[in-house]
């Protein structure tokens, strides 16, 4: 069975700064960031990851070339991987914003996902790209392929438990990713199954 495993990037200047950057605002990973994509693709050496993509925006694009690098494959750039827009917020403070990335949650997790912040994505908008991606690799790829998909917090939280058949908004949402967090799913006929989660055993 096909295996996938959803990796949130390293450390970068938006997380440390605080700053609302998913439309790649220049922020680059840390010097912390480049050593937790060295340290993934340690973990990941056991794991015969044979494909690996990676969301556009500049903090996954590079964790994914220091895997690419350390397991000697090529890295392909996915948009359907990119952080969910923020809209109105971008480039303003996490900080002063948080309740509000609360609320997007809650009423995501209460099945609400036309919700948005003004002029930015609804989950239903991130679904619409992120879901046929992810059937399609598994459509098209072999039984024994391992594929390493790198994104974000944002976007994996919002859209993993719409797919896994054993994970759900609430659990993502006490379970949060971390940076370089790995979720491992396998493709089974019922569907996706998670079998860890953040390093949480399912």
């Amino acid at each position: 069975m096909v295996k996938l495993y959803f990796i949130r990037h390293g450390e970068s200047i938006a997380n440390t700064e605080g700053i609302i950057s998913n439309r790649d605002l220049p922020h680059p990973l840390t010097d912390k960031g480049r050593l937790q994509a060295q340290a993934l693709a340690q973990k990941l050496q056991t794991e015969s990851i044979t494909h690996i993509y990676a969301s556009p925006i500049l903090r996954a694009a590079q964790t994914a070339e220091i895997l690419a690098q350390a397991l000697g494959m090529p890295c392909q750039i996915a948009d359907a991987l990119r952080e969910y827009d923020c809209g109105e917020l971008e480039g303003k403070s996490y900080h002063d914003h948080k309740s509000d990335y609360v609320r997007l949650f809650t009423k995501w997790l209460i099945g609400k996902w036309d919700s948005r912040f003004e002029g930015g994505e609804s989950l239903l908008d991130i679904r619409a790209r992120f879901v046929p991606f992810i059937e399609q690799l598994i459509h098209e790829s072999s039984a024994t392929d391992h594929i390493a998909l790198i994104s974000h917090g944002g976007t994996l939280l919002g859209t993993l438990p719409t797919l896994l058949k054993n994970v759900d908004h609430k659990f993502a949402l006490t379970h949060p990713f971390e940076n370089a967090d790995i979720v491992i799913a396998e493709s089974t006929p019922d569907g996706l199954v998670c079998s860890s989660w953040c390093n949480h055993t399912l």
